[in-house]
């Protein structure tokens, strides 16, 4: 089975959050089940320049107003399709941001532009390989189901995945004559929502099957207080909703071979671990005794909960506990971490932005990582902290309660328990499960026994890539 891939980031070429290592770890996953991925993403200047020996497959001299090439190269195992437009993703910012942390004010059309080239290839205009299936990811391609769905094109069956609602590709009607899309395509049917336009929507509307990362936050997203206005939609497509949990590459988050760590160990070796959790102490400026390191490896905003961590840093403190956090986002939530490095030295340690080699030193050495997320459709670093001995103490929501088995007293008694699950999602509620943590800590044979019970987990994209697989079948087989 051929399968066209379109994502916005793709792991290892270019990284905002989890989306990217899904794109990235998903065609690799599929290999074994028979699927070969082609996968779509922008030609941002990281890209164009990781690529080697590209090969022109198709021009495209007018994609909504700028002529674009798609270029193909294969990189870290993955077939890629580079889709060269300069005039949309050759910027000196982010992804989706300039410089300064705005929002680029042409996002709908450097979108809409990857997701209308995602259909041309998906309706055969590339020479020598035509796709059986498209799987489009979040907003930023979820226009691609639209544009197959309107253009004059034979329409594949397609696959939209939710990684997260809140990001949904919301912009003023008046940009809908850029689209090039049918006027009967602004209607409730397609992308009009509440009188302005949504990819997200769209996609939702016309996609033949949608998922989500995890079974529980395919329940969530159904109710108000997850699916952020687009609950409706979603129940009226409930019949084609299915919840599958993301995987990791258990190739490169392995504490056993990792290049990233100071000293690789496994689960008969832990104690090797005492040499990452030394460079995480001098890293973070902590001070080196024996009470525990509970990291944070996050974006800083109110979805990832780092108000409340910030709120109950002092008593993590008082307690013993010291912290190590990693992350950038929200300037007033960055602000009050800071402030509380500095109002606890040797105990809180704040290294700002995103470092790859340095969050997996913190997973391999640190004793436990703190996700206290308001939502969390998936969530990867519990899965990391579950491969490297990092016991997750996270949030009673989405793919974080179907990932970790909480140590209450039965599952300490039967030795399954693999971290510490809290709810509500409060202060109060942080500082109860930081609490128990601290308790558990003081017996070192259930804490191993714990960390061991984490490590054999099956964390990998097994099971789920044959899931996806499975769904992939079923829609080409009954031509969605």
């Amino acid at each position: 089975m051929k399968v066209l891939s379109v994502s916005s980031e793709v792991f290892p070429l270019i990284k905002t959050g989890g989306l990217a290592d899904v794109a990235g770890a998903l065609p690799i996953a599929l290999k074994p089940y028979g699927v070969e991925t082609k996968t779509l993403i922008p030609g941002y200047p990281a890209v164009m320049k990781a690529i080697r020996d590209p090969v022109v497959r198709l021009e495209l001299p007018d994609l909504l107003g700028e002529p674009a090439t798609v270029l193909e190269a294969d990189h870290a195992g993955i077939s890629f399709l580079v889709l060269d437009a300069p005039a949309y993703y050759s910027r000196t910012g982010g992804p989706y941001v300039d410089a300064t942390g705005k929002d680029y004010p042409d996002n709908w059309r450097r979108f809409a532009a990857l997701s209308l080239a995602g259909a041309e290839i998906a309706a055969g205009l590339m020479p020598g390989w035509r796709p059986d299936l498209v799987h489009a990811h979040d907003w930023q391609s979820a226009m691609v189901p639209v544009y197959m769905r309107y253009y004059p094109t034979p329409e594949l069956p397609s696959v939209l995945t939710i990684h997260n609602i809140a990001f949904q590709g919301q912009f003023g009607a008046d940009i809908f004559p850029g689209l090039r899309l049918p006027a009967h395509a602004f209607s409730v049917e397609g992308v009009e929502y509440y009188g302005d336009v949504g990819f997200l929507k769209g996609g939702l509307q016309t996609a033949h099957a949608l998922t989500t990362v995890s079974p529980s936050y395919a329940e969530e997203i159904l109710t108000p207080e997850f699916g952020m206005g687009l609950e409706g939609v979603i129940a009226s497509r409930a019949y084609s909703l299915y919840g599958i949990v993301n995987g990791i590459d258990d190739d490169i988050w392995n504490p056993s071979s990792d290049p990233m760590i100071a000293q690789t160990y496994s689960a008969t070796t832990l104690k090797d671990r005492a040499v990452n959790r030394q460079r995480v102490i001098e890293h973070f400026g902590l001070d080196n005794d024996d009470g525990p390191i509970f990291c944070v490896v996050s974006r800083l905003t109110w979805q990832k909960g780092m108000d409340l961590l910030a709120s109950v840093s002092t008593e993590i403190v008082h307690m013993g506990g010291k912290l190590a956090i990693l992350g950038a986002g929200d300037p007033a939530l960055e602000g009050a971490l800071f402030a509380a490095a500095g109002r606890h030295r040797g105990r809180v340690g704040v290294s700002a932005g995103y470092n790859e080699p340095m969050s997996h030193l913190m997973q391999a050495g640190c004793d436990a990582i703190i996700i206290p997320s308001r939502f969390e459709p998936c969530g990867l670093t519990q899965l990391y902290g579950l491969r490297y001995g990092c016991l997750p103490i996270v949030a009673r929501t989405g793919g974080l309660n179907d990932t970790i088995i909480d140590a209450n007293h039965a599952a300490l008694q039967a030795k399954v328990a693999t971290g510490i699950q809290f709810s509500p999602v409060t202060a109060e509620g942080l500082l109860q499960a930081v609490r128990r943590a601290m308790h558990l800590f003081q017996d070192r044979k259930v804490w191993t026994q714990m960390q061991k019970q984490g490590m054999k987990s099956d964390v990998s994209w097994g099971k789920s890539a044959e899931r996806y697989a499975a769904l992939y079948s079923s829609l080409v087989s009954r031509g969605a």
